[in-house]
């Protein structure tokens, strides 16, 4: 379908808004903006929604695969993994590998942090914190094709999952998870077959923020990414009163990016975390990304949206296919 945006060429530096279609409320019609390369503003008129649904009137069409206790790799099998060198301590991570993996195979990889424990609203929308929950990878994959890894952020004391944030607060010292994604992003490819030169970074809620925070945080383990999915979130437009986590910081990690694209997706159109604010944020760094934005389409902060069809995630996937190709 061509409603949502058009082709995004590699040679190309703009921002682009997009908007999805939804057949099943009420629809109308207005204007939406995108910034090319030479910076000013081109107007483009999409059909957004006229109300944001909430996921339980979709049903899903995915439902994560078992979490299985065994440790032999096998196509289509979803485990919960130590790397050796951690085997004394309860820190851990989750691998999926997709139905047509086999041993000898070589295929792209989604690396995905999950977002804050202990998080409840008012829609009934939940989050554990724990890799065990994360649905990203897998909505974006359908299971096919893409190895799938659930990442920790990992305590001050190097010795288990941080549930909430990465460290200990107040501190909240991102090193241990930095030094633990640079350890275990290679051992993956190695191990199972993943192309370290298709390697995408996503995340949900926190998880969002740490595509640049984590996933830009030094020259060397931002190497390892040839795109980013940020959804609900993005690094810099609020700080959540993390060290580091002003602008400033935020844009010094914002220089190591590039011309790699990204991804970016939130549940509202408008608002302190919205798309619209994301947009706000990175036309004043001054930055000339491959950035495209788009609505989840449903008014829920909850990753379970990718597991449900959609024309956001549709796009997405598009987008994904585009990338590793």
């Amino acid at each position: 379908m061509n409603d949502y945006t058009e082709p995004m060429h590699h040679h190309q530096s703009r921002l682009t808004a997009v908007h999805p279609i939804w057949p099943i409320v009420f629809l109308t019609s207005i204007a939406t903006w995108a910034l090319p390369v030479d910076g000013s503003m081109q107007q483009s008129t999409h059909v957004p929604p006229h109300e944001l649904v909430d996921i339980s009137s979709v049903e899903p069409d995915l439902t994560l695969p078992p979490l299985s206790n065994s440790p032999i790799p096998n196509a289509g099998k979803r485990f919960k993994e130590v790397l050796p060198t951690l085997n004394t301590t309860d820190i851990h991570h989750v691998v999926y590998l997709p139905t047509d993996w086999k041993p000898t195979g070589t295929y792209p990889v989604i690396v995905e942090y999950v977002g804050n424990g202990n998080y409840r609203n008012k829609y009934g929308d939940i989050c554990t914190g724990k890799v065990t929950d994360g649905k990203l990878g897998y909505g974006i994959s359908g299971g096919e094709k893409f190895i799938w890894v659930c990442l920790p952020f990992i305590n001050e004391e190097r010795t288990k999952n941080a549930i909430t944030w990465w460290g200990n607060p107040p501190d909240y010292n991102p090193r241990p998870t930095v030094d633990y994604c640079k350890q275990a992003v290679p051992w993956i490819c190695q191990r199972y077959g993943g192309d370290p030169n298709r390697v995408v970074l996503a995340g949900f809620s926190r998880g969002s923020i740490a595509c640049n925070f984590i996933g830009l945080y030094d020259d060397d383990i931002a190497k390892l990414w040839c795109g980013f999915i940020a959804c609900s979130h993005y690094d810099g437009v609020s700080n959540f009163g993390l060290p580091h986590g002003d602008r400033n910081s935020a844009r010094q990690r914002l220089d190591r990016l590039g011309q790699r694209p990204q991804f970016i997706c939130a549940e509202t159109p408008a608002g302190n975390q919205s798309i619209q604010s994301t947009r706000t944020y990175l036309q004043s760094t001054g930055v000339e990304g491959k950035f495209t934005f788009q609505t989840t389409g449903f008014r829920n902060h909850n990753d379970s949206w990718i597991l449900r069809p959609s024309p956001s995630r549709k796009l997405l996937r598009t987008w994904m296919k585009e990338l590793v190709q």
